[in-house]
């Protein structure tokens, strides 16, 4: 089942935890150090909750790490590449790359205004996370995203 999903950067994990688990009636579908995940089935959502306590600040400001659609197989994400490069769209592709403690395929692309987006499908899970910097941000960006056909290898700097 295709799904929208919001990355959001915290300050407490586990207040963020405790108030999205009410928000949306759902508990987490996992929680790492740092890190936690929710599935949520209406609406259809993924909300990661990545804990940077330096980076966020206060209020919406920063609040924001990434976007995405999670699909079903690693087809659509191929699928999704090709369109997008169709469509004239600078695509960052990444596969079986290990993020937000999972091994996953993705294409990534920004909006006019830089918000990175993510369509991507899990592979597996992973038991540690190596894509998290330590000051708290999903993985190194890269201010352009690269040609359309970038391998995972010259694409590794940006991730989860």
């Amino acid at each position: 089942m295709p799904r929208v999903q919001l990355a959001l950067n915290v300050s407490d994990l586990e207040a963020a935890i405790d108030f999205y688990a009410k928000l949306f009636d759902s508990p987490p579908a996992k929680i790492r150090p740092g890190y936690a995940n929710f599935a949520i089935t209406e609406p259809p959502l993924k909300l990661v909750l990545i804990e940077t306590p330096e980076a966020r600040g206060t209020g919406v400001q920063g609040a924001l790490n990434h976007l995405g659609v999670e699909v079903e197989t690693s087809a659509q994400v191929a699928s999704a590449r090709a369109r997008l490069a169709g469509e004239g769209l600078a695509t960052l592709d990444q596969q079986t790359t290990t993020c937000c403690y999972a091994v996953q395929d993705k294409v990534w692309v920004d909006d006019p205004d830089g918000a990175p987006w993510e369509l991507y499908t899990v592979l597996a899970d992973a038991p540690v996370e190596l894509g998290i910097r330590g000051d708290g941000t999903c993985c190194a960006r890269v201010d352009e995203p690269a040609a359309s056909g970038a391998s995972a290898e010259s694409s590794s700097s940006r991730c989860c």
